[in-house]
């Protein structure tokens, strides 16, 4: 059972009173952990785009002569990848809430790093291809690891006022990896062969090196703690994220917060069995697993990759561009990526995810009627009009559906099945990552521009989805968007309607709103000092 509530008389905790990790407090030490975070999603992002401009290059197939002129090679050896990631998020969705998030992440990272020394070792003549693909699916399967885990580790280590935007900054370097990637590919193509590919593909040890090695140093996250039952660290790691006093009443409030949370959705030493994922009631885990999941499900099938991966093909075949402009005018796409991708840091906590959410759908929709509607003709002028809209979709992909799919899961699950859930959404991503870049060309070579329309209809039916279904999370905390599900179980209304009429709450009215749900029960209750939570100190913190 979760210990006692805690009170600001407290004289248990040993620990330092301003306790400090790699020697920072506050928001200093805020920041390295959303740094270290973002660079795990930076190192996302330039493996997803390291492969584009290697695996057609003329010294990556002499190397591997399997993948020479041949597209199923070449699209497996980049495919694997994918399955590799599945992997990683399968892994913590079994292990997660046992490895914690901090070693989740280190260890990600590192497998990551041994990927790809597998990779750059491949020697030609020794199954150098076999060697090749065993690395990229080991390099996956740490990237998954990361994937399912830092989104979480972010979130319940972030204030609710910049929750939104640091998970969506991670999202967006996402676009600014894969453009390092891209244009790093293009500048190899002029050195030595080996460097053509070794190069690019080494290169990912940076990132993940600033990963592993400054990961060692940063806190563990205190929601994971607190389910561990490991109070004292908790109130640590919470004090040094909020430059406090270890024995703050601030302190001490955010921690009984937390434990209330952890006591509604069921703690039972922080294993959630995989059947609480299936579960409804007050916690609702099922219909958010679900919700987390259909937001990474239809950022895969919404077309993204037909974009990224195909649209120097289209500018060959359709366009009759030679090879080094048609990488050009996909390197500058690539800008356009990197540029929209910061738009939603700027916007995220004004607009919230809902509208983002939508407004993204019917521009990407829009765009994809602009592409098939040019290509019907088949005239290389009416294509032209066509890359006009692979710009636009993906303008609108980079700045509301590239980051606000990690970012709704980490949010809408709670703490009992986040890890799980999140590993779910991740799965899900992964999967139709696999699935779309396999059918793509087939679609292309098969139904040429009636894949844009496939895309365009795809698109079309997310915003009912979306508009009936996605709660608004905005500034809420973890904690506050627990109890809207509450709520709209309790009083039989819909989840969006209970979103738009709970009222942001502070601190002191979560835990009282926890109470009137029936979040605490009876015998919790009796034996905690309400003085301690809801007098002159608790109405001073409400204040403020």
């Amino acid at each position: 059972m979760m210990s006692t509530e805690l009170t600001s008389s407290s004289d248990s905790l040993s620990s330092p009173k301003h306790p400090r990790y790699m020697g920072l407090t506050g928001r200093p030490l805020s920041l390295a952990v959303s740094v270290v975070a973002t660079t795990g999603f930076l190192l996302f992002g330039y493996d997803q785009g390291v492969m584009s401009g290697i695996i057609s290059a003329d010294p990556f197939n002499n190397y591997f002569p399997e993948t020479k002129n041949d597209s199923t090679w070449q699209g497996f050896v980049t495919a694997i990848y994918e399955i590799g990631c599945l992997f990683g998020a399968i892994f913590i969705l079994c292990f997660g809430d046992r490895l914690g998030r901090r070693k989740a992440i280190i260890l990600g990272a590192v497998v990551m790093i041994l990927g790809v020394i597998i990779q750059v070792t491949s020697m030609k003549g020794h199954k150098a291809t076999a060697q090749f693909i065993i690395g990229r699916t080991v390099t996956g399967f740490g990237n998954g690891i990361n994937t399912s885990t830092i989104p979480t580790y972010q979130a319940e280590c972030s204030k609710t006022t910049n929750r939104g935007l640091l998970i969506c900054i991670e999202g967006g370097v996402i676009a600014f990896g894969t453009l390092i990637a891209y244009w790093l590919d293009f500048g190899c193509t002029y050195g030595p062969p080996d460097l053509t590919w070794r190069f690019p593909i080494a290169f990912q040890i940076v990132f993940g090196l600033v990963v592993s090695i400054f990961m060692f140093w940063l806190p563990e996250s205190p929601r994971w703690l607190l389910t561990k039952d490991r109070t004292e660290e908790s109130m640590q790691v919470i004090a040094a994220l909020r430059g406090l006093h270890v024995n703050d009443p601030e302190t001490i409030l955010q921690t009984n917060i937390i434990m209330d949370s952890i006591r509604a959705s069921g703690h039972h030493g922080g294993n959630t069995p995989f059947s609480a994922l299936f579960t409804g009631g007050k916690t609702q885990h099922f219909r958010r697993m679900m919700l987390g999941a259909s937001s990474q499900l239809f950022q895969q099938i919404g077309g993204c990759n037909a974009v990224i991966y195909f649209l120097p093909l289209l500018l060959q075949k359709n366009i009759h561009q030679g090879h080094t402009m048609s990488l050009i005018i996909g390197g500058v796409n690539m800008i356009v990526y990197a540029i929209f991708a910061t738009v939603s840091w700027f916007i995220i906590e004004r607009a919230g995810r809902r509208k983002l959410f939508l407004v993204g759908t019917v521009g990407q929709c829009l765009s994809m009627v602009l592409v098939f509607a040019c290509l019907i003709s088949g005239s290389t002028g009416s294509a032209k009009g066509a890359v006009v809209g692979l710009f636009t979709f993906i303008a609108f992909f980079g700045a509301t559906w590239l980051p606000l799919p990690w970012l709704y899961p980490a949010e809408i699950n709670p703490i009992k099945t986040r890890a799980k859930a999140n590993a779910v959404s991740t799965c899900s991503n992964w999967l139709f990552n696999f699935l779309i870049v396999m059918i793509t060309p087939v679609m292309v070579g098969n139904i040429g521009w009636a894949t844009y329309l496939v895309f365009a209809v795809i698109n079309a039916a997310f915003f009912p989805i979306i508009y009936f279904f996605y709660p608004e999370t905005r500034k809420r905390s973890l904690e506050e968007i627990d109890l809207i599900f509450a709520k709209g179980y309790c009083e039989n209304m819909g989840y969006v309607r209970a979103s738009k009429e709970m009222p942001l709450l502070t601190d002191a009215e979560i835990d009282q709103k926890a109470r009137e749900y029936g979040f605490v029960s009876e015998d919790e209750e009796a034996g905690q000092l309400e003085a301690a939570r809801f007098g002159e100190k608790g109405s001073e913190l409400a204040s403020n």
